[in-house]
This record gives C-alpha cells, structure tokens and sequence, in this order.
C-alpha cells in the first residue's frame, strides 16, 4: 500500500488511494490492515468505509467490503452525466467568470503546454487541474461538488483516455478554445466545446473497454 500521508484523514486517504488506484476495482478492504496502514484504530476506518460506500466506491459483496468496479454500461452512465454537467459549468464559467478566474485558467492552459505527452502523470494531473479551473469559475458549488464525484469515479480507471492517439493534442486544443470562449463571455460556445470535448472522452473510454 501506499505510503501514509500525515494531517489528513483516513477517510480522505482511502478515497485519494481508490483514485490513484493503488486500490483497485475489485480489491478487498479489511479493516485491521487499513487501520495499521493509516496508522489509527478500526474506528475511524470503519468510519470511512462507510463514507466511502455512500459515495458508490466501496461496495459489500461475498468477501466483504471491496473497491467497486463498473461495467461499460455504467461508465456510460456517468459520462452522460457529466457532459450535461460540463456543459453547464462551462456555460456558467463564461457567464461569471472573474479577472482571477481567467488569470488561473491561462496558469492552467500554460502547465498543459509544459507537459511532454507521454508523461501519463502529468498529463492526468494538468489535465484535472484544468478542469477544476472551469467548475471554479462557473462560481456554482453544488455543479462542483457533483463533478468532483462524477470524477472520482472515473479516475479510478488505470487507462487515461488522453494517451489515445492524437487525443493530447486534441483535448489541448479544445481546452485552448474553451479558455477563449469563457474570456470573451461567449457561454453558448463554451457549453458546445465542453460538450464535444467529453463525448469525445466517452467515446475513447468505451473503446478502452472494447479492447
């Protein structure tokens, strides 16, 4: 397992675990393992599988607790989900977007610039940072906190659809024309690009799961 991470709760080091996926779909969670890797009692664990079941990423099976998989049918379902919502938070970004925010967007723009394709880590990550950039500008916390958990459940996935071919380069120029829309408050453009930019990443994430 992972290495603990100090001043954070075992709920929030079992979540970024599932999202990292050193714990992965289908692994058995047993308590007292979990308890001496977070370095607590069973308590606070117990806890935290229980948040963490309520969340839909721990499910109870024959064996017990264990990290939940999702089929192509549910990962359909949740992209659809999210491209609605995307769609929205780039929309609204456009629409009430600060100085501040266009500011941290270009930031976020830059980073992905700097990234040499290939580097899977850095991809996902800037990527992520990106996108977080646009729910923040949509100034709309409910449409966040949904998409942080639409997110989550599609991090867990080992294979990013940004190492397709020719999607790095694809998704940069989308986020490039998302960036440019939320400057010029152009919100029905924004909400197009988003939208085109997800179906392509669900269309990707479905033929991972065909191969």
């Amino acid at each position: 397992m992972p290495e603990p991470v100090n001043k954070i709760t075992p709920y929030q080091r079992l979540k970024e675990a599932i999202r990292s996926g050193d714990l992965r779909p289908g692994q058995q969670l047993v308590e007292s393992a979990l308890a001496e890797w977070c370095e607590v009692s069973r308590t606070p664990i117990r806890e935290a599988l229980s948040k963490l079941q309520h969340d839909g990423l721990v499910e109870r099976n024959e064996r017990g607790l264990v990290v939940r998989e999702r089929g192509p049918e549910e990962v359909l379902d949740i992209y659809e989900t999210r491209i609605t919502l995307e769609g929205t938070a780039a929309r609204l970004a456009a629409e009430r977007r600060s100085a501040h925010d266009l500011m941290l967007l270009r930031r976020a723009l830059a980073r992905l610039d700097r990234v040499t394709e290939g580097d899977v880590d850095a991809m996902v990550n800037g990527n992520r940072q990106f996108h977080v950039a646009v729910w923040r500008a949509s100034r709309n916390v409910s449409l966040t906190d949904l998409l942080e958990r639409l997110d989550l459940h599609l991090a867990r996935y080992p294979a990013t659809t940004l190492s397709s071919p020719g999607r790095w380069a694809r998704s940069n120029e989308q986020h490039r024309a998302m960036v440019d829309a939320i400057e010029a408050r152009d919100s029905a453009t924004a909400e197009k690009v988003a939208i085109e930019h997800f179906t392509d990443a669900r269309d990707i994430r479905l033929s991972l799961f065909d191969d």
